[in-house]
């Protein structure tokens, strides 16, 4: 279960850079908040999906071996 937090951190580090970026004018700061961003998003999405996949498959066994 604990693939369903991951990558919580990035979007905001990202977002800070952004906004730091902004007050001192810096391009490359910017663009590497934004990449963090985009970057925290994804791997929280995967995640996710990996915690549900998992919640799944083990339905799916209990099911199977009919202990429900």
């Amino acid at each position: 279960m604990w693939n369903k937090g991951e990558g919580k951190g990035e979007p905001i580090e990202g977002a800070v850079k952004v906004k730091a970026s902004e007050l001192i004018n810096d391009p490359d700061l910017d663009a590497k908040g934004k990449t963090e961003r985009l970057n925290g998003k994804i791997r929280e999405k995967a995640g996710k999906a990996r915690w549900k996949a998992g919640k799944a498959i083990k339905k799916a066994g209990r099911i199977i071996s009919g202990k429900r």
